[in-house]
């Protein structure tokens, strides 16, 4: 593995081009069968090893799940892989145990699988990498601390998303190094990966554009200055071999696509002016001087690679069943962190939490997955609790609103609408924080529509909105500790609807148990809780989001001057822009004197989180939303388990 330069040299580098790439491979593919992975073995990864050999250094990324799955299928690999590390033509990047999603994951569960991978990595090849490709690039301020801890003195982290909400940063900023800001403050050495690029010599492998026009393309990152560019980091397996995953896939040819991904290092290595290096080396072009860098923002809190339908809801809320799934993996957790798990238990629940089986994986691969899930589940979890009955004093409650006080809060709802909430003010807060605003409450046309707290909608494209807005009949009754409940059947297209609430009179705080006995699920956005501030409770220049994208370290965001839209549509396929994975469980907004937390119970349903902020002339509109359902192109209905839907979350002042 090369050092990075001496001094001297970079002075005599001074206005080259440095290029790299890494290759990333991993045999979990989400839509390759695995009795194809002997013929990925032979038709990418021995040919990805003989480019190294000829056109290295080069990086190679792999999941510790990879590299055993090679090694029980072919160990030879293994041991040429070892052989071209050691006399530095390949350069072990890290990933973990397996590809999972570490802001939508607990830490201690990324922490594992870190872990768990190093020690494969060291265990193979008899080294830990100092550099790590992010999982699916989905970075967050919170993952720095963890990779950190496990040894990386840098990540590689997609550039062009990041960018695109930070206009403030100088063009040269993306050919140089940089360092990542982390949320517990500290930082991590950073290598930005290229989405265009890695496109561009997927392209050129395929035949779409010839080797002049990629050789045009990498001239035109060149200025005079010393720059280094990532050409490639991203499949492996997409050479030589098709998943078939895509109508749409390029036929395999008569010249193989490895032989014109050497073309193109080749002539990446004798263009005037660039210089073909492995990664780590690119970390010796750093600019000392520069300011860490907070990769991270209000408006895009988790930066993912490519295009924009790649957003965090991808692998939280789509699928097949990723909230099901995911849940249940959040079940396995809580089993293993109470009995106090050994390490093979959680690389088991590493692999399960696999970005894999949550967007392409096929019907064979989901059904042997549902099967060890399950088994897995019945081995760690427990029964959780059933929501309390109505007691014998329950009364049906008659008007249209119902006005109710606990020693810790008031509150206004509205049965016309379903038990919305129109007004709650906490002991402790100087007036109501949280609730509805009426219709005309905004100029903008776009917000004259009433607002409420506490509803659920679904929306599918070309289908009437199916809400929970309707007359209910609701019971209350008060238990022997003061708590006040309430029970509504709400009917809707779908199905009917169950909702309990309960109004704590020990703690500032509102339980939501929400039911739905639906058949169809089918393909659309479920969103609930539509937790809206009332602008006059708060400072808009002191708010802050604050939660946990899967780190240790509370992550915080300040809202002012902010437009933040993370429900806000990609596309007509795809429902969502971004989203807040609150690991931990819970989210806040406040201003440091009034504070709302909004707490999800994730071993029911780990709801992705969905912001919306904006200011409208007088007036602000703040709303965060917990989405259970969102739509994109891995959307293919399928149920974990056959039961009704259950969602539980909780609104207290902080």
């Amino acid at each position: 593995m090369n050092a990075p330069l001496p001094k001297s040299d970079l002075a005599a580098t001074s206005a080259t081009l440095h290029l790299f790439a890494l290759f990333h491979l991993n045999l979990a593919f989400s839509s390759i069968e695995e009795e194809q992975r002997d013929d990925v073995i032979a038709r990418c990864y021995w040919p990805l090893l003989r480019l190294a050999e000829t056109h290295g250094p080069i990086g190679i990324e792999a999941t510790g799940f990879t590299l055993e799955e090679i090694a029980r299928r072919d160990p030879d690999w293994i041991g040429r892989a070892r052989a071209l590390i050691g006399c530095g033509k390949i350069e072990l990047i890290g990933s973990g145990y397996a590809q999972t999603i570490g802001p939508l994951l607990p830490w201690r569960v990324t922490e594992a699988n870190l872990a768990i991978g190093q020690e494969i990595y060291e265990h193979l090849f008899g080294i830990r990498p100092q550099l790590a490709l992010v999982n699916e690039q989905a970075y967050s301020a919170g993952l720095v601390e963890l990779y950190r801890d496990a040894g990386y003195r840098a990540i590689l982290a997609d550039w062009d998303n990041a960018a695109a909400h930070h206009p403030e940063w100088p063009v040269e900023t993306r050919y140089r190094p940089q360092t990542a800001l982390g949320a517990d403050g500290g930082h991590i050495g950073l290598l930005w990966t290229n989405t265009v690029a890695f496109q561009k010599l997927q392209r050129l492998a395929h035949g779409d554009i010839g080797l002049d026009e990629y050789a045009v393309y990498v001239r035109s990152h060149r200025n005079g200055r010393a720059r280094t560019f990532c050409l490639y980091a991203s499949d492996a397996e997409v050479f030589d071999f098709r998943p078939g995953r895509y109508r749409t896939e390029e036929q395999l040819g008569g010249t193989s696509e490895w032989t014109r991904i050497a073309q193109a290092l080749e002539v990446a290595a004798t263009e005037p002016g660039c210089r073909l290096i492995a990664p780590s080396e690119a970390l010796g072009f750093s600019d000392h001087s520069a300011r860490p860098l907070s990769l991270e923002s209000a408006a895009c809190p988790v930066p993912v690679k490519k295009q924009r339908k790649y957003n965090l809801s991808r692998w939280a809320v789509t699928g097949r069943d990723d909230i099901a799934i995911n849940a249940a993996c959040e079940r396995i957790y809580r089993g293993l962190v109470e009995r106090n798990a050994g390490a093979d238990n959680w690389k088991e629940l590493c692999y399960l939490w696999a970005s894999d089986f949550r967007t392409h994986i096929t019907d064979r691969r989901w059904a042997a997955y549902v099967a060890q899930l399950k088994a897995a589940e019945e081995k760690w979890t427990r029964p959780h609790a059933q929501v309390q009955g109505a007691s014998a004093g329950a009364e049906a409650r008659q008007g249209r609103h119902i006005e109710l006080k606990t020693r810790m809060l008031s509150a206004r709802l509205d049965q016309r609408r379903g038990l919305a909430i129109e007004s709650l003010k906490f002991a402790g807060h100087a007036k109501a924080a949280i609730g509805g605003l009426p219709h005309g409450h905004f100029d903008d046309i776009a917000l004259q529509a009433d607002w409420y707290t506490g509803d659920c909608v679904f929306e599918a494209p070309g289908e009437p909105k199916i809400t929970d807005l309707e007359w209910c009949d609701a019971c209350q009754w008060q238990d022997a500790g003061g708590d006040i409940w309430l029970r509504a059947h709400v009917e809707t297209p779908k199905g009917p609807i169950e909702k309990t609430l309960r109004f704590s009179a020990t703690m500032p705080q509102v339980d939501f148990d929400i039911v739905f006995h639906w058949e169809d699920w089918g393909r659309g956005s479920l969103r609930l809780g539509h937790v809206t501030l009332l602008p006059e409770a708060f400072d808009w220049e002191r708010l802050k989001l604050a939660t946990h994208n899967g780190g240790r370290t509370v992550e915080r965001f300040a809202l002012a001057g902010q437009n933040v839209e993370h429900g806000a549509p990609v596309s007509f396929l795809v429902s969502a822009s971004h989203g807040i994975g609150m690991t931990e469980g819970w989210a806040e907004l406040g201003d440091g004197r009034t504070n709302i937390r909004v707490s999800v119970d994730r071993a029911v349903a780990p709801m992705l989180g969905l912001l919306t902020h904006r200011r409208i002339g007088g007036s602000l509109f703040c709303q965060l939303m917990l989405s259970a359902m969102e739509l994109d192109e891995t959307r293919k209905p399928f149920v974990y388990q056959q039961s009704p839907r259950r969602f539980r979350f909780s609104i207290a002042a902080a």
